[in-house]
């Protein structure tokens, strides 16, 4: 079996190098923002509200669940849209993650965690969190950003069952509401990220963004793979 057969049989070909791609600017993204504004003045933007909203633990099951939520979703809707809606995704995204980077820089936040003084197995969990991920890059979140485009991709696709569609989209909220009990972020964190998830698709919707997008990477999975015309299909 030819390489393109091999790996269109799991994914669309011209889905596999933009996911790669996606991969790699979410990493550079959250890192490269933490190097360069990591000692910058950050900004506060919790609310009495954010402060009244109960601290659980054991939620954190479902803040790091969601990167198998994310893998599945994303995967999923590059493999039953067309090439032009998976294009309009995949650029919607990757302009997000951009635009996550400027407002990182911008407007550096922070939040307020509690202490963790007890020795339990989620007590032990939050700490490793906290250990491995500082109180910056809140504003927008890119946990609530990218948990919502994973139901955004499938919401109108009608091949996917309705059940799971639904189970999306209650997963993305239950993301945003284990970023608020773990203190990982606040509501305006959250809201931001749903805003410009849904701002994002819409602008790539309606310029030529995808369409720029899909050039750029038709012509990078054209020299991995082989000529557009034979190899960049579903096999």
């Amino acid at each position: 079996m030819s390489l393109n057969k091999r790996v269109s049989a799991i994914l669309p070909v011209y889905g596999w190098i933009p996911l790669i791609a996606e991969f790699i600017l979410n990493s550079t993204v959250y890192g490269g923002a933490k190097m360069i504004a990591g000692g910058w003045h950050h900004y506060n933007m919790e609310t009495a509200l954010d402060q009244a909203i109960p601290f659980l633990p054991w939620t954190l099951v479902i803040y790091f669940g969601c990167y198998l939520f994310w893998i599945a979703n994303y995967v999923l809707t590059v493999r039953v849209s067309s090439r032009e809606d998976a294009y309009r995704f995949l650029s919607a995204d990757f302009l997000a993650k951009l635009l996550c980077f400027v407002f990182f820089l911008l407007l550096p936040t922070t939040n307020t965690r509690p202490e963790i003084t007890g020795d339990g197995m989620w007590d032990m969990g939050i700490r490793f969190l906290y250990w491995i991920d500082s109180a910056d890059n809140l504003f927008p979140s890119i946990h609530c950003l990218t948990s919502w485009m994973c139901y955004i991709g499938i919401r109108k696709q009608k091949s996917v069952p309705a059940w799971y569609r639904t189970f999306s989209c209650l997963m993305a909220v239950a993301v945003f509401i284990s970023t608020l009990t773990t203190k990982q972020h606040v509501l305006v964190d959250v809201a931001g990220g749903v805003f410009l998830a849904e701002i994002c698709y819409l602008i790539a919707g309606r310029t030529a963004l995808a369409k720029w997008y899909g050039t750029i990477f038709d012509k990078a999975a054209a020299c991995v793979f082989g000529k557009p015309g034979k190899t960049l299909s579903r096999g």
